[in-house]
């Protein structure tokens, strides 16, 4: 079982201090969100009963690769993962870029957490078609894997090109999202899926048993990450469990299960809280797994 940071709703300025403690901890990945702007959104937002978004206009959403490129320079052995990146709100140039070089300058520390995403306003902010996607991504993710190792593609209305700098290694791609169709494409194009929302283990083991029959109909097999937030309390035994239905990494955010202690003595959002119940969490789960 490996150990994902969820380093949402993060203010900027911590990162790198939090990268360094999650490499110090254990954790195999720290991942962030990708949002472009806020506004009073038209669409809802799929994870909350209100349909209304959890965060407002104070909220920091970084750049997903400019912060990754920083918090790679302050570590050497933590990896680094969107959850989930918006691909199909850009351009295929400026995603193959932009993960290409964060991958050369970690030293191979990327993975490519992926998705379609649910806010219209976005896509028209970059011009991008919102209602077609699906199939977009579902073109360039093999578009990508070509570029990334350094290969020479034809493309519509352009002359055979290849992109530089390119990784050593491939480039691990996580497909996000627990609608079909996302499975669906998980189980397809992915070298694994992750999870966006915190599942219950009854919620959970339906997503699994979709994504498990997509994965048959595929023809896949082993090896393929299973990246499952759950909603349980850390507990070793626990995460074995879940570990003995397939799941090969979890994401947790310490410091939403704070003590009422712990926060009177660090301080609600400050820095030090995260990094003192991340150290509790690495003593009394990641060091007994």
């Amino acid at each position: 079982m490996r150990f994902w940071l969820g380093a949402s709703f993060v203010d900027t300025d911590q990162f790198l201090e939090l990268a360094r403690a999650a490499e110090r901890c254990g954790f195999d990945t720290l991942t962030l969100s990708d949002h472009l702007f806020y506004a009073d959104f038209a669409s809802p937002y799929p994870y909350s009963r209100s349909g209304r978004p959890r965060w407002d206009a104070r909220t920091h959403w970084p750049d997903v690769w400019v912060t990754i490129g920083a918090m790679a320079a302050v570590t050497t052995t933590l990896r680094f993962s969107p959850n989930v990146y918006i691909a199909p709100a850009r351009d295929l140039f400026t995603v193959a870029k932009q993960v290409s070089t964060a991958a050369v300058l970690s030293n191979d520390r990327v993975t490519f957490g992926v998705g379609v995403g649910w806010c219209k306003e976005e896509f028209v902010g970059t011009g991008q078609d919102f209602h077609t996607r699906g199939r977009r991504l579902d073109a360039m993710i093999p578009t990508l894997r070509s570029l990334w190792a350094g290969e020479t593609v034809a493309l519509d209305g352009l002359p055979e090109l290849s992109i530089s700098p390119t990784p050593e290694r491939p480039i691990p791609v996580y497909v996000g999202g627990d609608s079909d169709a996302a499975l669906r494409r998980a189980a397809r194009l992915g070298d694994g899926w992750i999870g966006n929302r915190i599942y219950t283990e009854e919620q959970f083991d339906v997503v699994l048993a979709t994504l498990r029959g997509h994965l048959d109909e595929s023809g896949r097999g082993e090896p393929f990450d299973i990246i499952a937030p759950l909603a349980v309390m850390p507990d070793a035994d626990t995460y074995r469990r879940f570990a003995a239905k397939g799941v090969t990494g979890t994401m947790a955010a310490p410091w939403w299960l704070a003590t009422p202690e712990e926060k009177a003595r660090y301080g609600e959002g400050t820095l030090d809280l995260k990094i003192a119940t991340m150290e509790r969490f690495a003593e009394e789960v990641i060091a007994k797994l």
